[in-house]
């Protein structure tokens, strides 16, 4: 390492330390533990500073997300825009650097990291995108498709369950062209890591089908160099760089819990200033050598671009048609009245899960791009595509991903799929167990992704499995997540409006979808996009009262009105399919489905009631399950929990007598 690489080094730490001092909030000693080898990366990596978005750049994910400061001072000297002022405005409101990185706020940063080991998932995210476009694409000796991902990570996200999870993937998978750097400091907000974490994690990614480099020394940068031309030069395996170093390094909280999670203090950074020979430069100064180096790096760097022209140059006049749908799959923009125009409903009373996997096949057939899979559920969940292959070590463009038991890491790693580009991308799993992903769902909703969730099997219409795989407070819990979609389609033509939605509208979409056999009712194609419409109206120009319902319990509904026509109560009904969709229709609209003037409202669902109290008002009544159920036969289940269309009847005539 020469003299100008540690000056800039050092750069970085105090950069970072500087901007934490200055929020007065933030994580210190993760980046000053950790700058060393993430500066070497950067030098080191395919990225284009000048033209953040170069598809073939390498993808960098910091996994360790409190430690944002860094990633900040890199892009600030690495020329992609992030200005001292921007460090300055660390963890300020609408800054462009936010206290865990964003990937909608700040160039370079390839998604929004914070709930630790999430990030390496991302990661396996990445990796697998690119050799699935890589097998797809590439042709001899013109590889248009090919670049690293580069992950960061703390002993925190090597604790997480996901991070496991996701690196038994990438090991079965052979992701060769992912590396992750491990920031192995031994310390986290309670002290030594020996309190709760003393397992050989090195040996356990070796179990899972990873090259393990060592680096004994964190301040080495050769040796990280070295590591990283090691870990690229294997094909077979994703590589783990463990990097011993010392969380608040040069500071007088070295080594100490004290540097994770607060500022150093005045005092402490002037020390730090001082122990890294950098005492003379002023706040948030970058020494003139630095900026010398660093602006010829950069313009080293910043000619990868160009390098990829030549090739996409060539490709383009060998394999034209090839080019054009690569640019078209990255573009991903969708058309819903195109889309929605190639997919027929089903005419037949089936189970939604059946209808969604008939759409699925149909969406794979009109989209060469459309892939996904489930958590060892693809049987059940209807989600395998037919003729489409199976994605493995050996056969990359298989479009059906085989994820395991591992719900959590599925959804992260979608989420790293979707980020990547090229790829519309679905996984799925029972309902019940969409509270094991629930955060990567999160995420995707944090994000904007559109990445589509298939949960199936979706309330006390399970049966004899019982409460525990009964879906009671789920749809509530999903529904209350902001800028997430969930649909529960109450016959075929909904579930096609359901997924031509998720496919070309904004975040992500959550599927719930049924393991019991629904009807066919008569309506438009397309009115699912409203989120709510008038499947079947009162004769009356004002009904005496309204029933609303989703998913199979449309079915029921349908039912309760013609009983309540022989009590002399005219009912129209509302399919509610997506909540989410009809609460941004317009006010017109939403009053001329649930007119104001009718106070007499039932909502039935086969699920917590929790939602509908906004649609039925003080005056309505709800058949909702706010308790768990039972192991039974479904339609035993369905009538003890009132579920059927007498109770139905009978809980609409008592609403319509209260409000007379």
């Amino acid at each position: 390492m020469d003299k100008l690489q540690q000056q800039a080094i050092s750069t970085v730490r105090v950069l970072a330390a500087e901007t934490v001092e200055r929020a007065n909030s933030g994580h210190p000693g993760m980046p000053l533990g950790a700058a060393p080898m993430a500066f070497t990366l950067f030098e080191n990596m395919t990225h284009c500073p000048k033209n953040p978005d170069f598809i073939n750049r390498d993808r960098f994910v910091l996994s360790a997300g409190h430690g944002s400061a860094l990633l900040y001072t890199l892009l600030h000297l690495f020329g992609y825009g992030v200005t001292k002022e921007d460090l300055m405005s660390f963890r300020q409101l609408r800054s462009k650097t936010p206290g865990h990185p964003e990937c909608d706020r700040t160039p370079g940063v390839e998604t929004s990291t914070g709930p630790l080991g999430q990030g390496v998932a991302n990661a396996v995210g990445f990796a697998l995108a690119e050799s699935m476009l890589a097998a797809k694409y590439n042709r001899d000796g013109l590889d248009i498709i090919d670049h690293y991902t580069y992950a960061l990570c703390g002993d925190g996200c090597l604790m997480e369950g996901i991070e496991s999870e996701a690196a038994s993937l990438a090991g079965t998978w052979k992701l060769g062209k992912l590396i992750v750097l491990y920031d192995s400091n031994g310390i986290t907000i309670e002290g030594s890591t020996d309190k709760a974490f003393t397992e050989d994690v090195a040996r356990r990614h070796e179990a899972q089908g990873w090259q393990v480099i060592r680096v004994t020394n964190g301040e080495d940068a050769d040796a990280i160099e070295a590591a990283i031309r090691l870990a690229k030069d294997d094909r077979e395996r994703p590589s783990l760089i463990v990097v011993k170093t010392t969380i608040g390094f040069g500071s007088p909280k070295a080594g100490t819990a004290d540097s994770h999670g607060a500022p150093l203090g005045a005092e402490g950074v002037k020390a730090l200033k001082a122990n890294l020979g950098m005492e003379k430069t002023k706040p948030f100064e970058t020494p003139v050598d630095v900026q010398k180096y660093m602006a010829a790096t950069v313009d080293r760097l910043n000619k990868a671009e160009g390098e990829w022209n030549k090739i996409a140059k060539a490709y383009k006049a060998k394999y034209p048609e090839l080019y054009d749908a690569l640019m078209s799959e990255l573009k991903g923009k969708l058309s819903a009245e195109e889309l929605s125009a190639k997919i027929s409903p089903s005419e037949k009373d089936d189970a939604s899960r059946s209808y969604s996997g008939n759409v699925l096949n149909a969406l794979a057939d009109v989209l060469p791009n459309f892939i996904g899979g489930s958590a060892d559920l693809a049987p059940s969940n209807k989600t395998y595509l037919k003729g489409k292959g199976d994605y493995s070590a050996i056969e990359r463009t298989g479009r059906n991903i085989s994820f395991g038991i591992r719900e959590h890491a599925m959804a992260a790693i979608c989420n790293g799929v979707k980020l990547h580009g090229g790829f519309n991308v679905f996984c799925g799993t029972f309902f019940v167990f969409s509270d094991y992903m629930k955060n990567a769902m999160r995420m995707s909703a944090i994000m904007g992704l559109p990445v589509t969730y298939v949960l199936t099997h979706d309330s006390i219409g399970v049966g004899e499995d019982g409460p525990t795989h009964q879906p009671v407070e789920h749809l509530a819990a999903l529904r209350s997540m902001p800028n997430m979609k969930v649909f529960r389609p109450a016959d075929s033509s909904e579930t096609v409006d359901a997924y031509v939605s998720a496919l070309t509208g904004k975040g992500p979409t959550a599927v719930i979808c049924s393991r019991q056999t629904l009807k066919q009712y008569p309506h438009e194609r397309g009115e699912g996009f409203k989120g709510g419409y008038i499947l079947a109206d009162s004769e009356k120009e004002i009904p005496d009262v309204i029933l609303m319902a989703s998913g199979s319990e449309v079915g029921t509904i349908m039912q309760a009105r013609e009983m309540l026509k022989g009590m002399n109560i005219d009912a129209r009904v509302v399919s509610m399919p997506c909540l989410e969709l009809f609460d941004v229709q317009p006010a017109k609209y939403r009053e001329s489905v649930l007119p104001s003037t009718v106070r007499a409202r039932v909502a039935v669902e086969a699920g917590s009631s929790q939602c509908w109290y906004k649609y039925i008002g003080l005056d309505g009544a709800c058949v909702c399950m706010d308790g768990f159920g039972s192991s039974a036969p479904a339609n035993k289940l369905f009538e003890i929990y009132g579920f059927t269309a007498e109770n139905v009847a009978k809980v609409a005539a008592k609403t319509v007598k209260n409000n007379r």
